[in-house]
Parts: structure tokens; C-alpha cells; sequence
């Protein structure tokens, strides 16, 4: 165990997932989609049940990859096992791996067909207004493919602004596995 630890990356303190419910209707993946429109936040199946992944570092990570904490860490750190460790436990598989928005649409279009079609018509004529059984007028086609090309890229205040900010730590990019949990 020494050994493991003295070359651990902390990928286990760079993420966490939390079971959500498997969606069955097309406000449920509404829901879902909603989550992926976050900064860091992906959606994964395994086993049939779904996650919600957050990849954000622990505060408690030093820059030596050690827990700050470790005498007091939580219940959750410490029924870590070398066992499942995630510096050793190799490539992991998903059923499923969202990390956009339009990722779960088009699996929602593909699962649920013109029940999900016909949920984001009316959600499309509320949003502009209209009666949200009056979506005549409005072509399916062109909105589930405006939608599939979101028009906003970032937060219309980040746009505004001149300043450049630098992040003092180098991001990481991770992939979940099955002990992050």
C-alpha cells in the first residue's frame, strides 16, 4: 500500500458521483439536460442505473496529491480501498457517458421517439409565449436542430468583459470510474 500511495494522482479527490433517478419521461431528461448545461458536470450509466459526475478537485488535495485532512477525513474517503482504487482499477466501460447537453437529447429523441419530439414543441411554444399546445407554426425539425447548436457560448457577463483570468492550478481532465462512487 506505501507503494500505491507514493504514486497516487488523487483521481478519486477530483470528482465525485451521486446516483440520480433513471428518467422515464421527457421532463425527466429535461431535467437531466439541464445538468449537463453546468460547467464540470457529466452524466454516466452503469448497470443500468445513472450518475450525475461532478469533476471538481477537494479542497482538502494538496499540491502533493495528499489529503490535508487525512486524520479527519470523511467516512466516504476512508472506505477507499486500494482495492478500488482508481490509480490501478484501468479503463472503465459505461453503458452511457454524457458530457453535453446535446449528447442527452439525442439519446432521449432515440429512446423516447415523438413523445420526446412532441415535449420539447410545447416547451419551445412556452418559451416564446405561445400556448404550449399551439405549436403550430413552429418546425419540429428546425428546433430539435437549433438545439442541438446552442447559439450562447458562456454567460452573456463573460462576454462583456476584457479581463483575461488565468487559473492559478492547471486543469485536469479525468475520466470517472466505478470507485469514484
Amino acid at each position: 500500500m506505501p507503494d500505491l500511495c507514493a504514486r497516487c494522482t488523487a483521481i478519486c479527490c477530483r470528482y465525485f458521483a451521486l446516483q440520480i433517478d433513471t428518467p422515464k419521461a421527457p421532463s425527466d431528461y429535461d431535467d437531466i439536460r439541464w445538468y449537463l448545461m453546468h460547467e464540470n458536470v457529466h452524466i454516466f450509466i452503469e448497470d443500468g442505473l445513472w450518475y450525475l459526475a461532478i469533476q471538481t478537485r477537494c479542497q482538502n488535495l494538496g499540491q502533493d496529491n495528499r489529503c490535508g485532512v487525512y486524520e479527519d477525513r470523511p467516512r466516504i474517503c476512508r472506505d477507499y480501498s486500494t482495492e478500488n482504487c482508481d490509480f490501478h482499477i484501468g479503463a472503465y466501460e459505461f453503458e452511457q457517458y454524457f458530457t453535453q447537453p446535446q449528447q442527452l437529447e439525442a439519446f432521449a429523441q432515440a429512446k423516447l421517439g415523438k413523445k420526446y419530439t412532441r415535449y420539447v414543441m410545447t416547451q419551445r411554444a412556452k418559451n416564446i409565449g405561445k400556448d404550449g399546445r399551439a405549436t403550430k407554426g413552429i418546425e419540429s425539425a428546425a428546433v430539435l436542430a437549433s438545439r442541438s447548436r446552442p447559439k450562447v457560448v458562456g454567460h452573456p457577463s463573460a462576454r462583456r468583459s476584457k479581463r483575461t483570468i488565468t487559473p492559478k492550478t492547471p486543469t485536469v481532465q479525468l475520466s470517472i470510474s466505478a470507485a469514484g462512487r
